[in-house]
């Protein structure tokens, strides 16, 4: 209903009335729209709102809202309120709820997620409102959000923050600080590893900030568990920079690997979980176990529903992964963007080349099973449901929100891939790449975009149809641009890779990944740089996207930011005029 025949139907009921959201949100009772008088209530938020608040997914009429309740200070018979006004003072109130007491308990672990879809003004553009929980006579921070701009609305720009890879152990989150105090930006994406699930493993975590440890309640330093999990995301949304993030702005959020294991995927032949450097996998104590693994899966996904808001589909009794849990989402801005959030773990095959590290994983030389047909990264009802939506969009953009590189980075000459540097990435699924840009160039789609995270790295770079065609006049060879944000925080991919090998590899891979080497051997990336760590925006024009890549030190807690790289695709069919400039060197 719109927000008018809501209170109508709330008075007739006599002024509550009970609705069941999706998206695993809360019931909750309309409470009308005259404000609770707060005088005398108390703002010790973190007493209470120890983890602070957030929004995420927007709609046209709605958003997700989500705050977690300190377990010490649940009172039993309390409800919780949520209140969204045009005004931070809470003067113009849109909407006033109740969540009942019976709905805020261990079983979600005292996390509370509301979908207030179809209650918020289609007349207003999209915001900024504001929003605040109440609980026990103490009042949460405020928070800021917006809704998606209507069809009618003749969006000529749209800024987007981009994030990804925010190892709380492994620096600080001042890249988040500098995310929450831009207020150009409308909305920020999220692009996965939100968490890691390891507590110290020394090949990407050196572990220097002592007063950043993650204490995980099995005692080790791998999640194996729901409560481990919990404990994991509980450590870092306790972080006041990631919380100042994401009351600041919307967040859309999908997640990758660490959110569950490193470099996971779906073992079709046992139908399990693979997670190929997990200890249910390795250590020969829990033998391999389909079950436990398959229950691991589950356990991340229910811990990344409570803890990481987001409109998706969730049954949290369900019994089988696929079951449980779809991430995949599009988000439709005006007739302006269409964004769409795809997820890249839960269906996708085994690594082609095997499950080692080097020479399987990654720099798989002489691999001869990199082209198989039946690898597939997006399972084949998310691959439909992607081609279907990119090839038949109006909007004036397309962006595909994506976890891992989709275009090629691979040793090379004369233009022949002799290897690939990364199989984790779209170049161990080259069969199902290679359909959906074949799609794209048949369908003509224009403005294709893509953001990517995953690598620690920034990079700019040309999509294309064949990368082995370097002839530069070949517009139809041209699909789009993609944008690789860097790591908030964890370990850049010399010091990742590095950390793997011995020093023959360590000497070869190195040499691969300067920047000189990587854009001889893939001279469709215009700018690579990973030696730093930050974030980036993505700013949509009627004329051109504009991506901004920014270094912020992650060793200092209040670190200033530089800008690394300006990168610009013009808005046009099929040319190829990514131009990306370094602002401070390769």
């Amino acid at each position: 209903m719109d927000r008018r025949r809501f209170l109508s139907a709330a008075s007739a009921l006599g002024g509550g009335l009970l609705v069941t959201w999706q998206a695993q949100a809360l019931p909750w009772m309309n409470l009308g729209n005259t404000p609770i008088d707060t005088t005398g209530f108390r703002v010790d938020t973190g007493r209470v709102f120890d983890l602070s608040v957030s929004s995420a997914d927007p709609s046209l009429t709605g958003v997700i809202l989500w705050t977690h309740i300190a377990p010490d200070a649940v009172r039993v018979g309390e409800p919780l309120i949520v209140q969204v006004a045009l005004d931070a003072q809470f003067q113009t109130l849109l909407l006033q709820a109740q969540v009942g007491p019976q709905d805020i308990g261990p079983e979600r672990d005292h996390t509370v997620k509301i979908d207030l879809d179809g209650q918020l003004p289609e007349t207003l553009s999209g915001g900024p409102y504001f929003y605040r929980f109440i609980y026990d006579r103490s009042l949460s921070r405020t928070g800021r959000c917006r809704t998606l701009p209507q069809a009618s609305n003749a969006l000529k720009r749209l800024k987007l923050g981009l994030l990804t890879c925010q190892d709380y152990t492994n620096g600080y989150y001042g890249a988040l600080s500098h995310v929450a105090k831009d207020d150009s930006l409308d909305f920020v994406l999220h692009l996965g590893d939100f968490i890691y699930e390891t507590a110290g493993d020394p090949r990407f975590q050196s572990l220097p900030f002592a007063d950043r440890s993650v204490v995980l309640p099995s005692g080790g330093t791998v999640a194996l568990n729901l409560q481990d999990y919990r404990a994991i995301y509980r450590r870092y949304r306790s972080d006041p920079q990631l919380q100042a993030a994401m009351e600041r702005h919307t967040f859309i959020c999908v997640p990758d690997d660490h959110e569950t294991a490193n470099d996971c995927y779906w073992d079709y032949a046992r139908d399990t979980l693979g997670a190929p450097d997990h200890p249910f996998t390795k250590d020969p104590a829990y033998g391999n176990s389909p079950a436990l693994l398959k229950q691991l899966k589950l356990d991340s996904q229910r811990a990344w529903t409570e803890y990481v808001p987001a409109r998706v589909a969730y049954n949290p009794l369900a019994t089988h992964p696929h079951e449980a849990l779809r991430v995949y989402r599009r988000f439709a801005f005006g007739r302006f963007l269409d964004l769409f959030m795809i997820e890249n773990r839960s269906y996708r095959s085994p690594h082609p080349c095997g499950e080692a590290d080097f020479g399987q994983r990654y720099v798989p030389l002489g691999c001869t099973t990199l082209n198989k047909a039946e690898q597939t990264l997006l399972g084949q009802q998310q691959h439909s449901w992607l081609v279907d939506g990119l090839t038949h969009s109006t909007a004036t953009w397309k962006l595909m929100g994506n976890q891992t590189f989709f275009g090629r980075l691979a040793l090379t000459f004369l233009g022949a891939p002799l290897a690939p540097l990364n199989v984790d990435a779209w170049d161990g699924y080259n069969a199902e790449r290679n359909l959906l840009s074949t799609a794209l160039r048949d369908a003509k789609v224009s403005n294709f975009l893509v953001v990517t995270g995953d690598l620690h790295t920034y990079m700019a770079s040309n999509i294309k149809h064949n990368y082995g065609n370097l002839n530069p006049l070949d517009f139809g060879n041209h699909l789009g641009a993609e944008f690789m944000t860097p790591a908030v925080t964890s370990s850049n991919l010399g010091e990742m890779l590095g950390a793997k090998l011995n020093a023959q590899q360590r000497t070869l891979v190195m040499q691969g990944l300067a920047a000189p080497a990587v854009r001889v051997n893939n001279p469709h990336i215009q700018y690579f740089n990973s030696n730093q760590q930050g974030y980036s925006t993505l700013e949509l024009t009627d004329g051109y996207a504009e991506w901004v890549a920014y270094a912020v030190d992650k060793s200092v807690n209040d670190a200033t930011v530089s800008r690394t790289c300006v990168a610009r695709q013009r808005k046009h069919m099929g040319l190829p005029w990514l131009l990306a400039q370094s602002t401070s060197g390769y």
